[in-house]
This record gives structure tokens, sequence and C-alpha cells, in this order.
């Protein structure tokens, strides 16, 4: 929730400012007193996210969230990895992300709109320490070499098809103005030198498309650098969502207060900061789209299997002891709400505020919990504000993204946002729906889950109560959530207090192929999965077109 005049946390202040690289932001959290060591062995692909997933649906204070660090990382095979996996060290909670960048909780929200209005040119700079290692040729195609040199987690065990790449910063160049874009993608695992990589192509998606369609166009395959652990500054300019032709890396620096050091990729033509831990440099197939998916999305559901892109390593860079760097998402609150809602409630406020000069405004509060931030936007408004200054402001706030405020609801100041009690509380005896209730159409789709959405939608207030069936829940499955409990508990962690749902289940739309990829994945036999939609590669189609719309029933709902 973001108030005027807002109000400071405890401890939000980060008095030295932010770090210039991932290694030493995790110091600050330790110093902070943020961060949790684990040291007992940790089975990437069933364990390691379930185990921290907890702190999200165990009941927890926000501010008791921390930053897990993983020393002993396993896999289902038993293998055991030299690399660390930290998670949670971007945005476990507000007081986490303030530190990242260096400011305190109440000043982010300027930060922000001063660094896009100043931005400071990167420096390129030689010998980086993120060049320490490289791999490439030969050694990418080794039969344990390559991605499988990476400690890549499984975000959602049960229902995921593969290890996933998601604290990823994904570095494209539009081919005509040579200007860089850097977005937050996925991009699961499906060889030693393979990915698959989803940029959305919704309205309001992913910059990175726009360039992959200018690519196409050309028929040349399109330049991408995956980015691994860096200054959490550079990171969250991804989730941003900032103008297409501003480049991140200027934005980053305004931030930083000094140009970010870059290097040239090895084998394609992008700068990536020159501190990072890891850099997955490739090319995207400007024309053949592979089946990828499934997989547990920040809208809560599991995203089934869509067409995405297909990318060819061709190098893999790091730091000579590198740090893998995971997030959790799926169902909020989770990490990559917390990046959206700390930096969109006070962009919200701003444009509300001084951009539309709305008189009375009081705050902005994205609603988090299970609905991710993006669809439920509360406004708080003074008491005797003209309503033709609320309808106003509703209509702001539902138009400025294309993807946020489905729902917008406008409070009186005695109402708690972030309590949702309150706000029912306030439309029961505050509202007359045939005065107070506007519905208005031909909104996008947004972001959300595909099973019987159409390409419209509206912004409404509706009855939310499922009505047909869905993807599973994108909780890991009841055996892990288990499993990971007992682990908790050993560790001596905090209480927890689980509050339905914390487990993913099944709504009625899944498949048994689906099944298999995901009991595959946690066997540590996702190259099978991998095999499996190679062959099935085409063309002709447009990235996320729905597999079963393109294989006809072969995808039915079980």
């Amino acid at each position: 929730m973001l108030d005027q005049p807002p109000k400071a946390r405890p401890n939000a202040q980060a008095p030295t400012g932010p770090a210039q690289d991932f290694q030493s932001h995790l110091a600050a959290l330790e110093a902070a007193g943020l961060v949790v060591r684990v040291d007992r062995p940790i089975d990437k692909d069933s364990e390691l996210h379930p185990l921290v997933r907890w702190q999200f649906q165990g009941g927890m204070a926000e501010d008791d969230r921390r930053a897990f660090l993983f020393t002993n990382v396993t896999d289902a095979s038993g293998k055991r990895y030299d690399m660390p996996v930290v998670v949670g060290a971007l945005a476990a909670s507000p007081r986490i992300y303030a530190i990242g960048m260096g400011q305190p909780i109440d000043q982010i929200g300027p930060a922000w709109i001063n660094a896009v209005a100043h931005p400071i040119a990167p420096v390129r700079v030689t010998s980086p320490i993120c060049q320490e290692v490289v791999i490439k040729g030969d050694d990418l195609k080794k039969p344990d070499g390559g991605l499988k040199l990476l400690p890549v987690p499984i975000s959602t065990p049960g229902f995921d098809a593969a290890p996933y790449l998601t604290a990823t910063l994904c570095v494209t160049k539009d081919p005509e103005s040579g200007i860089q874009n850097m977005g937050t993608y996925r991009g699961a695992l499906k060889a030693t030198d393979r990915l698959g990589v989803r940029m959305a192509s919704r309205i309001g998606g992913a910059g990175g498309y726009q360039h992959w369609l200018k690519h196409r166009k050309m028929k040349k395959p399109m330049p991408c650098a995956i980015v691994i652990g860096c200054a959490p500054i550079v990171v969250f300019t991804g989730p941003q969502k900032l103008a297409i032709d501003m480049d991140e890396m200027g934005v980053a620096g305004a931030l930083a207060g000094a140009p970010i050091r870059t290097a040239k990729c090895v084998t394609v033509d992008l700068d990536v900061p020159a501190d990072s831990e890891i850099v997955i440099e490739g090319l995207v197939d400007p024309e053949l789209l592979e089946p990828e998916g499934p997989f547990g999305e920040s809208h809560g559901y599991v995203a089934l299997e869509d067409y995405n892109m297909s990318m060819q390593v061709t190098a893999i860079t790091h730091r000579r002891k590198p740090m893998f760097v995971s997030i959790i998402s799926q169902v909020t609150p989770s990490e990559s709400s917390v990046i959206k809602k700390v930096a969109y409630e006070p962009m919200f406020f701003s444009h509300l505020r001084d951009q539309l000069s709305i008189k009375g405004i009081r705050g902005v509060s994205l609603h988090e919990p299970l609905s991710n931030v993006r669809p439920v936007v509360f406004l708080k408004y003074a008491h005797g504000s003209p309503r033709t200054e609320v309808w106003r402001g509703l209509h702001g706030a539902a138009t400025l993204r294309a993807d946020c405020g489905k729902v917008v609801v406008a409070v009186s100041e005695d109402i708690d946002p972030t309590n949702t009690d309150a706000v029912w509380w306030s439309i029961a005896y505050r509202a007359n729906p045939i005065e107070d209730v506007h519905v208005a159409p031909h909104r996008s789709g947004g972001h959300g889950p595909k099973a019987g959405r159409r390409s419209n939608d509206s912004t409404l207030l509706i009855d939310a109560t499922l009505k047909q069936p869905f993807p599973p829940l994108a909780l890991p499955g009841q055996e892990f959530m288990e499993r990971a409990r007992t682990i908790w508990d050993e560790l001596g962690l905090p209480t927890l207090s689980p509050r339905p749902p914390w487990h993913g289940y099944s709504l009625g739309d899944w498949a048994e192929d689906w099944d298999t990829y995901a009991r595959r994945a946690v066997a540590g036999d996702w190259e099978k999965n991998g095999k499996d939609t190679f062959a099935r590669r085409r063309g002709g189609l447009t990235p996320e077109t729905p597999v079963r719309d393109a294989e006809g029933s072969s995808k039915k709902r079980s």
C-alpha cells in the first residue's frame, strides 16, 4: 500500500546505497540478518522451492521473510552442485527490495520516477568478471555439460515440465534502432544447449517479443543474452515494463548514481552487466516455435503448453565462483509479486496525483494475495472528495496499463485497502450498485490463465466462483510441500500457520502427458520432455499459441 504521506517502515533505510553486484547485495542482506543459510543437502528438483515457498504460504508476517542461501544443492539423481542457489534475495519482502534499491521504502517511488527521467548511459569494460569462465562449442553438448552444469530448480514440482530459469534479465536488441531491451522472461531447460523461452505476446507484454517480430520479418535469428544474478537495481528494471525504446541499463545507472559497467557478450552482439554471476548467450529461432510448459505462473494457475521461442545456446559465461539466483513466483504473495507491488504502487499513485491531477487521492493499493497485484486495484480518497474526481481516478487506474486494473475499487480514507474484509464492508454498506458500479467493455484479456479466456475482457465486478475447468493451482504438489514442511521443522525455522491453499491441486484442465512431464522433471529426466517437444516444433505460429489448439484433441482434459 502506498499512502500520502508515505509511512516509513522499521529498518527500511539502506544507508550505503545500492550494491553494484549480486554478491555485494547478498552480503548486505546477511549483515542485516535477512539470510537463512541451509547447509544440509537439498534436492533442487523437489525440495528447494517448496521449502522457500512455506514462508509465503505459512502465514508468516511479511517482514519475517528471508533470503535463503542453499550451499549443498543436489538433484533427483543425487548429483551435488558446487554452485550455491539463492532464493528470495531480490524481493522476499519490501525491506529486501529496498536494500537492493539502496533506498528507504518510502523513497522507492520517487527514485524510479527520477531514474526514468534522468538515465545515465552505461560504460563498457573489458575482461569482465562475468566472463572469467567461458563454456561454448562442444562443451555445451556434453551429456553433463552446458545448462546441466547449472543448479536450476524446479519451481512447481508436481506440475512443471522442466527446471526453469526464473530470476532472469533477458537482453535483446531492436535490429532497426539498435536499442537494447531487458525483460524478465522464463526459460525452460530443453537440452544441454537449448532453452524454451516465453516472451509475452499480449498487449502490454514483452519488448523482447517486439524485437522477435522484427527478426522474424528479416528471417534472421534473434540474439538473446539471459543474465542470472546481477545488481538488483539492474534486475528490477525488467519487471518495471519501461518504454520499449528506453534502454533499461540507463535507468539502472540513474538508480545507482553512476554508469552500469557492461561488457560485450562472447558470441552475440549484446551488452550485459559486466559484474553478473552467469550469462547464457544464444540465438532465438525466428520461425520455428517449440512447445513450452506446463509451468506454474504468477497469475496463480499453471500455464499449460504453448508454442514459444526456441533458443539455441551459443555460450555460457560466469564468474569463477558464481551463485545461481532464482525467485519464487506462482501463487501470490511471492517474490515476483513483491517486485511488482513495491514499484507499481508508486507508479499508479504518481500517475493519478501528478499526471491526472486527481483531487483527494490519498493512496493506491494493488491487491496481492492470490490475485498477483495486476487485476485488482484499490484507491483511497479523502472524505468529501468530489464524485467526479473519484470516477476520474477509477478510470485512470483502469486504463494506465493494459494488464492492470480489471477491478478497481474506490474507498474512503478510513478504510484500509490492504484489509479486503474492510473493503467488502465498504462495498456492502457504501455502494448502491445501480448507481455506483460501472462496467467498461473492450478490455485486453491481460495476464491470466487461458482456459475459457476471450481476447477481450471488461472492467467490472464479477462473480469469481469457478465456473469451468481451470489449470491446476500453481503450487508444488501436496507430497512435495509436506516433505518440505518436514525439512522446515527439522531446520528449526519459524512456526508456520498455513492457510489453504498451500499445495497445488487439479481444477480439471489437465492432461495425462503433462503428468508424465512433471514426473520426469522431478525425477531429473526433463531432457526426455525436451526431446518430445523438439520433435513437435513447427512454424507458422504466434508465440503462446496453445498446443492443444495447434495439435487438436491430443491434449484432452482429465
